[in-house]
């Protein structure tokens, strides 16, 4: 009897690692879209800036470049907050990157690409 009880605890104990290092790692991919949203954000708001700033005259062309660059990812995201409100959206939103990418589309903004993040 005592080596079925022991033979029961080994893989509880395996469930509860798994369970530790997947939350672990769900935690990291959450402060990764954070960080990604948080910068974002930051653009977004230079981008606004630097459109008050052109209708004022006092921005170059190569800030305009950029604001309009970030106006694009800001329409990325848009693109795909339609698609997260409709149902089985952890399936297509997925889907829709990974075509993107077959067909050569980058859907994502530009703060969500991997080699930006760390």
């Amino acid at each position: 009897m005592r080596t079925m009880k022991y033979f029961h605890k080994a893989p509880v104990r395996v469930l509860k690692i798994k369970q530790q290092r997947s939350r672990l790692k769900v935690r990291r991919q959450m402060l990764q879209v954070k960080h990604a949203l948080a910068q974002e954000k930051q653009e977004t708001i230079d981008m606004l800036i630097t459109y008050r700033n052109y209708t004022q005259g006092k921005a170059n062309k190569a800030e305009l470049k950029q604001a309009n660059q970030q106006f694009l990812d800001v329409l990325k995201g848009v693109g795909l907050g339609i698609f997260a409100i409709l149902p089985f959206a952890p399936i297509t939103i997925p889907l829709i990157v990974k075509l993107g990418k077959l067909v050569g589309v980058e859907v994502l903004p530009s703060a969500f690409n991997k080699t930006d993040n760390k």
